[in-house]
């Protein structure tokens, strides 16, 4: 028979750092990443292109059905417009149907022929793959996160307003944990870091730590 892939699950608010760890730790340790956030980002889109209602389910489940994968490729994901119509997507439980599938393929069957993968979102460890051989929630005070988020837009070049932006996530917090389907909550079995007070280079190692015995104890079982 063969063996499952191995797959790390990361989840955690927005701007609390899961990101960039999981493409560190898809790098270091030659797995394949899917920022699971993006497909979101990708039907929102898809919905904004199209003149449609980001909040109208029907619209966001034709969008999420019809999906192109180079979509994620599209820099305007990024942007804080699209952002902001995903997070109210993503509250839609056709559209989260729709997406499983999706990430769930790509965990059981790496691109590139990878040995596991490493997704990153808000429900992969509680629902897209339970089973993950490591569960991480990655999270951090919402001021931190704010501070954080303004650093990047300005870098990019945008007008960012501090108390704008922590206003943006603090809604985005409630959307994503009072959601009926899927919410943002940590796996019973996740490892819980709080980022507030850690440089990305900290966190980085700590989980790589784990994730390194965590390879060598599915090695050694197979």
């Amino acid at each position: 028979m063969t063996a499952r892939p191995f797959v790390v699950a990361i989840d955690g608010p927005a701007a609390s750092g899961k990101g960039t760890l999981a493409r560190r730790l898809a790098d270091r340790f030659g797995l394949s990443h899917l920022d699971t956030g993006a497909l979101y980002r990708a039907v929102a889109l898809l919905v904004l292109d199209h003149a449609r209602n980001p909040a109208d389910p029907a619209a966001a489940a034709e969008a999420a059905r019809h999906l192109d994968p180079q979509m994620l490729e599209d820099p305007r994901l990024r942007g804080e417009a699209v952002s902001a119509a995903a997070s109210v997507i993503a509250a839609i439980p056709a559209v989260r149907h729709a997406l499983l599938d999706v990430q769930r393929r790509f965990a059981a069957h790496p691109p590139r022929r990878a040995k596991g993968a490493v997704l990153d979102g808000r429900d992969i460890g509680s629902v897209v793959c339970p089973e993950a051989d490591v569960k991480l929630f990655i999270t951090a005070n919402v001021a931190e996160r704010a501070r954080r988020r303004v650093g990047e837009l300005r870098q990019g070049g945008a007008v960012a307003i501090f108390e704008d932006v922590l206003q943006d996530l603090t809604n985005r917090d409630a959307r994503d944990t009072e959601r009926r389907a899927s919410p943002l909550i940590a796996a019973p079995d996740a490892i819980v870091i709080d980022t507030t007070t850690l440089d990305p280079d900290t966190v980085f190692e700590r989980v790589s730590d784990v994730v390194a015995r965590a390879l060598k104890e599915k090695e050694w079982q197979q």
